[in-house]
């Protein structure tokens, strides 16, 4: 093969309809628009509008609401904080805080705090200090003989 003889696959490209260029062409004229009518005419943008009556996205009921002041964490999982201190990211001796899970890449940032899942195993006894934890992750890091405490007195279940 060589750089001539390079060619798309068989249908992998399409011609560009030539629209209002002669009768020929079969696209002339009214150019695919029918004859007459809103929707013939130029400037025409008519998505949801339904000829006058209320559109439906209208007439349906709202639900809910979005609360503004609304704490939003970085979540972690116990199985990747385990890899971390296996793979000597993490330091196992102190206690891990949520500056040195984002200093080591576990977490991107910290938002308005970390929050500690139990997904995954922990088998490391770890010394943790975060702002929320779910109930089966702080039994799991007990369970590996570690410890879990909250900073925030706001963020738990």
């Amino acid at each position: 093969m060589k750089l001539n003889e390079l060619r798309d696959n068989d249908g992998a490209t399409k011609r560009k309809k030539r629209i209002g260029r002669g009768p020929g062409s079969g696209m002339g004229k009214t150019g695919g628009r029918g004859i007459k009518g809103q929707k013939s005419r130029s400037g025409v943008a008519i998505n949801g509008y339904e000829g006058g009556q209320m559109p439906l996205y209208q007439r349906l009921p709202k639900r809910g609401f979005t609360k503004p002041n609304r704490k939003s964490y970085s979540v972690v999982n116990l199985g990747l904080i385990q890899k971390f201190v296996e793979a000597g990211k993490l330091d196992a001796s102190s206690t891990i805080t949520e500056e040195a899970l984002v200093a080591s890449g576990l977490v991107r940032r910290k938002l308005d705090g970390v929050r500690v899942l139990a997904k995954g195993d922990i088998t490391s006894k770890i010394d943790l200090q975060v702002s929320g934890a779910s109930k089966s992750a702080v039994a799991a890091v007990e369970k590996a003989g570690g410890s879990l405490s909250l900073t925030a007195a706001d963020a738990s279940e």
